[in-house]
């Protein structure tokens, strides 16, 4: 799928989670029921995690919720509540596990023990105990800082307001969800469009004797900070939290192999209906704290965690027709425009069909009668045609040999990997001189994590294509704007803003100005990495001129694919172009040195052979951690290579003529915790 629509879709989806959850936090005045909320927050986590170039800080793996109240005093939480990721199959399940085993370097016969436990479909919050009495209690708030609560919370029975017991830590965040019981709902449904809703609001009341009127309960099952407590398992400390006189969930399990997590998940989801509270799924946890913590945290969310949802949301209905969408790369994306069906709640009228084998494979065709899937994809997809409903003047779809916006050839890449051609189909025009590749482009140029101009969003874009105000990015920096001012709505103030937005940007990072030419198969991690290695914007503009395309190599991360992808970048004249008038208009700051302080700071280090108990992923991160850095050829720039089991000789021999220190697993382990 493309980039471009890939960061279309996942933008509108975070603009329309900050507006439910400002009137949901903040107006109390829900738009939505809690299936579609909860069903946009599973997809942008879905889609956060299919797409490692996907960031925003407005994300809910950021921000969860919305930005603490004015009402309530604002106080960071001592350890960051973090969001989960999804699962919705048992594929998913299968790949979460592989993916655990390989970074702990276990083989395949290793067992992972879990802990099993029904998500509570309420209001997340974090009682703070200070030598067993409690004494602040915080909302979730957008996961770093939260609202104070205390007092509302005082009013819920189910938390203990001192706790007497001898091995209760001295300082612990004990975490679990604030909820309203179904039949206790029932009696104030006139006032709350569901429990959740009503549970948050009742939080969120400034006077405690209002909360104490709702039949608020609170069940534990985590903690954030802790001080003196003496468990190392998930199982053991849900135990502990009974003794303590905390209430859990009844339904939690510990259980060992992926098949019983599937035969507990369909178990429990048979029992919805008849538990007194709402659950939407099952959060797997690794038992083992001491696992928990090598495997550590993926951005805002645990490797060691994960929810798996209950049930994708389907419905059925009629492909009318099919368009095709080009992106800023090129790629022709198909999409099926469908009969307009309700799904969760929401009218979906668009599908996509990923790309021509997909159209193939499944003999999707116009008029067929399909079953459309809308949980944890980027869009709504087609699942399956319903053949027996096949009418006889459904039409076969011909994929186009010529792109539908500039009439080039389309073609298909080799991939020499897979010794195959890719699923995608691409218009073979050189960027600029498509027109719907251009204006996808100059969007992605203005985009959040290039340019990001205030003000200067996709519509204005498409506006000012329309009326050949910009045809290239340069031509941003370059507008009449006694002609905008002209245009229907736009005036004075807002012309100024504009401009004054354009200006301000016009002193740009090395890294976000690579990343804004929308070079294929360059993101933005692989954007940091050429700045981080070539410094000066100067050394970039003149890659081509210097003809230095493969010292890149060098940089961890970079191989022949994003190489190639830039020297195709720059036999183009229109980029060259591009290039050159940028670099005369901007202010291209070189790129920042890493951080001083930690304590592999300033040394390179490379991995050879097998390490023992390890996986290269965990190393990596430990590496990383402490300030190093990783490189990926034998050169003067590396100080140490790691050696493990079967190394590279040819690595180690040219290792000693550069007289680079040579370690093993042990010395370098020493040497973190002799740095320490």
């Amino acid at each position: 799928m493309d980039k471009i629509k890939i960061k279309k879709e996942y933008q509108k989806k975070i603009k329309n989670l900050i507006n439910l959850n400002r009137h949901y936090y903040e107006l109390s005045k829900p738009l939505v029921e809690d299936q579609e909320y909860d069903q946009i927050k599973s997809e942008i986590f879905s889609l956060e995690k299919k797409y490692n170039f996907l960031k925003s800080e407005d994300s809910p793996s950021k921000k969860v919720g919305y930005k603490p109240s004015k009402t309530f005093k604002k106080v960071l939480h001592k350890v960051s509540m973090l969001s989960l990721s999804n699962a919705f199959s048992e594929e998913d399940l299968i790949n979460f596990e592989k993916k655990i085993i390989n970074f702990l370097d276990k083989d395949s016969l290793f067992e992972i023990e879990y802990s099993a436990e029904p998500k509570i479909d309420g209001i997340s919050a974090s009682l703070t105990y200070k030598k067993g009495k409690f004494v602040m209690g915080l909302s979730r708030g957008d996961g770093k800082e939260g609202e104070d609560i205390t007092q509302n919370l005082k009013t819920i029975i189910d938390i203990p307001k001192e706790i007497l017991i001898k091995d209760f830590p001295d300082d612990i965040d004990v975490r679990g969800e604030v909820f309203i019981g179904n039949k206790d709902f029932e009696k104030i449904k006139d006032k709350f469009a569901n429990p959740r809703n009503a549970a948050s609001g009742s939080l969120r009341q400034k006077n405690p004797n209002d909360t104490k009127k709702i039949p608020l309960k609170f069940i534990a099952y985590t903690f954030g900070h802790e001080k003196g407590m003496k468990v190392q398992k998930q199982n053991e400390y849900l135990q502990k939290l009974k003794e303590w006189g905390f209430k859990t969930n009844p339904f939690n399990k510990t259980l060992k192999g992926v098949q019983n997590l599937m035969n507990n998940y369909y178990e429990i989801e048979k029992k919805r209906n008849e538990i007194d509270f709402d659950i939407d799924g099952i959060v797997y946890k690794i038992n083992d704290f001491n696992l928990q913590k090598r495997l550590g945290n993926v951005a805002n969310s645990p490797r060691w965690a994960i929810a798996h949802k209950f049930s994708a949301n389907k419905g059925v209905s009629k492909i009318l027709n099919i368009d095709i969408q080009v992106g800023r790369t090129g790629a022709l994306t198909p999409v099926a425009k469908i009969k307009p069906i309700n799904i969760g709640g929401v009218v979906v009228s668009n599908a996509t069909l990923h790309n021509e084998d997909e159209i193939i494979r499944k003999d999707i065709r116009i008029n067929d009668t399909v079953i459309v899937e809308r949980a944890g994809d980027v869009i709504p997809h087609i699942v399956k045609v319903d053949l027996k409903k096949r009418i006889k003047d459904s039409k076969k779809y011909h994929f186009p040999k010529e792109c539908p916006s500039c009439g080039a050839k389309t073609i298909k890449d080799f991939n020499t990997i897979t010794k195959r051609e890719d699923a995608v189909r691409r218009c073979s025009s050189e960027g600029y001189e498509c027109e719907k590749i251009a204006i996808e482009k100059i969007k992605h140029f203005v985009s959040k994590e290039a340019f990001n101009i205030d003000g200067f969003g996709k519509k204005i874009v498409e506006n000012f294509w329309k009326l050949k105000f910009v045809r290239l990015p340069q031509d941003i920096f370059n507008l009449n704007f006694e002609k905008i001012e002209t245009l229907d709505g736009w005036g004075k103030q807002s012309v100024l803003n504009l401009k004054y937005a354009i200006d301000k940007k016009k002193n740009i990072s090395f890294e976000r100005f690579i990343y804004s030419l929308g070079i294929r198969h360059i993101g933005f991690e692989n954007a940091k990495l050429i700045a981080k290695t070539l410094k000066s914007p100067e050394s970039f503009v003149n890659l081509s001129k210097d003809d230095k395309f493969d010292d890149l190599l060098n940089i961890d991360g970079i191989g022949e694919t994003q190489i190639n992808s830039i020297k195709n970048f720059y036999k183009n004249k229109t980029n060259l172009n591009i290039i050159n008038n940028l670099q005369k208009i901007l202010n291209i700051k070189r790129a920042t040195e890493n951080k001083k302080g930690g304590v592999l700071s300033n040394k390179t280090f490379m991995l050879t052979g097998k390490l023992n108990g390890i996986s290269r992923a965990e190393a990596k991160s430990l590496i990383e951690k402490n300030s190093g850095s990783i490189i990926s050829n034998v050169s003067k720039k590396l100080d140490y290579l790691i050696i493990g089991e079967k190394p590279t000789n040819r690595k180690i021999e040219a290792a000693k003529q550069l007289n680079i220190k040579i370690i093993n697993q042990s010395e370098w382990l020493r040497l973190i915790n002799k740095t320490s």
